[in-house]
C-alpha cells in the first residue's frame, strides 16, 4: 500500500467490513510506540448515531395529538380529526 502526495491511504475492503468502517464514518489515529493505530470514533455526548439522524428525519411534524384509537378510527372512516387547540 503506498500513501499517495496527499496523505491518503485506502483501508483494504476486508478490515473495513470487519470494523464496520462506512462512507463517513468518523475515525481516529493514535501512535503506539513505532506504529500508528486506527480506531472508529466514540460517540461524543449528545451526538446522534446515523440511525438516530434517520428517525429523526423520517418523524413527522404534526403539532395535534391523537391517540392510537381515534388515529385508528380516523383512518376507518369513522370519525373526524379534534380540532386543534391554541
Amino acid at each position: 500500500m503506498q500513501i499517495t502526495s496527499k496523505g491518503q491511504v485506502t483501508i483494504p475492503q476486508e478490515i473495513r467490513n470487519r470494523l464496520g468502517l462506512l462512507p463517513h464514518t468518523m475515525v481516529t489515529f493514535e501512535l503506539v510506540g513505532d506504529h500508528a493505530r486506527i480506531r472508529k470514533a466514540g460517540r461524543e455526548a449528545g451526538e446522534s448515531t446515523r440511525g438516530h439522524m434517520a428517525l429523526k428525519s423520517l418523524r413527522g411534524t404534526a403539532d395535534v395529538r391523537m391517540s392510537t384509537e381515534e388515529i385508528m378510527a380516523l383512518t376507518r372512516g369513522k370519525a373526524r380529526p379534534r380540532k386543534r387547540r391554541k
